[in-house]
Formats: structure tokens, sequence, C-alpha cells
């Protein structure tokens, strides 16, 4: 038994130096040190020797194992590295060399804006408004007449607004005031919310109006609201959005949902207060309206203006950003033009 056990040794000695790759070694380990080897089975076979022989062949057959273990090891490493080496030759990445560039997307000038004006007001105590109360196909009920327009009123004409065939007075919404109606009969009071969304006007587009557009609406509606919370939280806005050293005012004007009512203005930055084309010679341009909530607007959603007040404002997303970055056209932002998204 122990001439078998060398004559194996042997063999698998003489197919180590034979062998070429990892795979020819992984054949001799196979045929000599498996479970199924040929050393295992000639180790399977010592229970038929006597306790003597048990012990000088069982010896023998654990150290021609050992030896053999330690050859294949031996070797296995030797090609391992050679195989490794040639693969990182292969691979090899010379890393001197300029890499392919990939242009990087960027977010767009009125999401951006959107995200920013978001955060300001955030910062302020004020949370989005859910999807569902800020559909863009509305109806004239929520549009209009819950928002205090006489039914006479000129908006309401086929001229200014997108009226569909989905339903008689089923509209594209031409302002985000309507999510103010389903919000205040929504939700539980106190309320402050914004409300980002695109809003459509039947328009002549040119540099500074144009048929679809973004607001943000603003509702906050609570005891004790006063016309100095409403210039106090816009004012801060202002100043957080365009920084304090731009000047901005406040002019009274109409709207039928707010009473008294505002508009504010901020100093042209393309002329900067002298008059040019993009503020038609005045200076200010208008970026954003605002009011306390008109009492019967109030009634409208059941909230009882005896206990409650509150204020509403709403601004143009383009408008904002054109006086910020100084771009004298509102159609840069929907043309496309890489060149112009490029820049932000």
């Amino acid at each position: 038994m122990k001439d078998q056990l060398q004559k194996i040794y042997d063999e698998a000695q003489e197919m180590l130096a034979q062998a070429k790759n990892l795979e020819d070694i992984e054949n001799i380990k196979l045929k000599y040190l498996s479970r199924k080897g040929e050393l295992n089975s000639i180790k399977k076979n010592l229970k038929n020797l006597s306790d003597e022989d048990k012990k000088v062949v069982g010896a023998f057959a654990n150290e021609v194992a050992n030896n053999l273990e330690n050859s294949v090891k031996e070797k296995y490493d030797i090609f391992y590295k050679q195989e490794l080496d040639e693969k990182l030759k292969k691979e090899k990445i010379d890393v001197t060399l300029s890499g392919k560039y990939i242009p990087r997307g960027h977010v767009h000038p009125v999401t951006d804006t959107i995200n920013e004006i978001t955060e300001i007001f955030h910062a302020l105590g004020f949370s989005l408004t859910t999807d569902e109360n800020s559909p863009e196909v509305e109806t004239e009920y929520f549009n209009f007449d819950m928002l205090n327009f006489p039914k006479d009123h000129p908006a309401k004409d086929m001229q200014d607004t997108f009226y569909t065939k989905t339903a008689p007075h089923v509209l594209l919404r031409s302002q985000t005031s309507g999510s103010q109606v389903r919000t205040m009969e929504s939700m539980k009071l106190p309320i402050r919310v914004i409300d980002p969304g695109r809003v459509y006007r039947n328009e002549n587009i040119n540099s500074r109006k144009n048929n679809f557009f973004h607001q943000i609406e603003g509702l906050y509606v609570d005891k004790g609201v006063t016309f100095a919370d409403l210039k106090g939280v816009l004012t801060e806005f202002l100043r957080i959005y365009f920084g304090s050293s731009r000047p901005t005012r406040f002019r009274s004007s109409y709207f039928p949902f707010t009473e008294p009512s505002v508009e504010i203005d901020v100093q042209c930055i393309m002329c900067h207060g002298k008059g040019c084309r993009t503020c038609s010679g005045t200076g200010w341009l208008e970026i954003l309206g605002a009011g306390m909530v008109d009492v019967n607007v109030l009634k409208n959603c059941n909230i009882d203006p005896e206990v409650y007040s509150g204020f509403a404002f709403g601004m143009g997303v383009e408008r904002l950003s054109m006086l910020k970055y100084a771009i004298d056209d509102i159609r840069l932002y929907f043309n496309n033009d890489q060149r112009f998204l490029e820049q932000f």
C-alpha cells in the first residue's frame, strides 16, 4: 500500500510539472486530493490492515497528502500570480489621459426659482398645499365664482380664459387662487399654505407675457391676522429673495377676492429705476398682488369673518426670475434654447 501511495505521489508531481495553467491545477486537485480522489480511496482501505501497519501506512499516507497539498498550493500561487499580471496588463488604464466629457444636466431656471421661493416661505412657517386642492383643469365655480368675481366679469370671457370641451364651465385655470377656496373648505384652521402651479391665459405672447406660465399662491387665515402681517411676511420674503438693497414698493390695487388689495413692485434691474423698454419707462415692475381675504370669500368657505381674517398673495414665477437674473424676455424660459439654459 505504501508503494501505491508513492506511485500516486510521483504521478501527481509529474502532472504538476507539466501543468500550464490554473485549470490544470484544479484537475490535479480533483484527481488526487478530493473526497473521491485516489489518495482518499487508498485511505479507506487502511481499516483492512493490522493495527501496527495502520500506524505506519497511515502516517505515510498523511505525509504524502500534506506534501502533495503543499506542492499543489505552491504551483497554484505561481499560476494565479501569472494570470493576474496578464489580466492587469490587458486592463491597464492610463490615468494620465483626459477623461471622456459627459455633459451635466441642470435644474431649469423656473424649477430653481420655485424651489427657492418655496424654501423661503417654508422658513416663514408656510407649508405646501396638497395636489388634490390644486387641479390645473378647473371649473368656473372655483376659478371665479367662489373668489367673488361678478357674473359678468371680463376675465370670464373666451378671449381671456381657455375653456375646454370637456363639460360646460370647465376651463384651464387662469390663476392658482382656486386652491385657496379648496384649501379653506378642506383644511382645519389656522391655515398657512403656498401653492406653486401652472396657469393658462388667453394672452398675446410677447417679451413680458405668455399664455402659459407659473404662479405661486399664498394664503394665511387665523384669528387676528392684519394687513401688518401681510406686509411683514411679504417684505421679509422680498428681502431674502432680492436682497435688502433692492428697492420695492407697495401700491393700492383691486382684486375681487381681496379687500384691501395691493400690488408690489420691484425696481427694474435692467435700467435701475431710470426707465427702459422692459419696465415701459416707469423704472418699476409689478411682481405680485396681495390683499386681505375678502369677507365674501370667507363666507363662501363657511369661515366666520367676525372671528377669522387672513391675507392672500400671488406671484408670477417667471417674472420673479427675470427680475433676479436680468432676463428681458419671458419667451426664453419656454424655447428650450441650450445656450440660455446652460447659464443656470
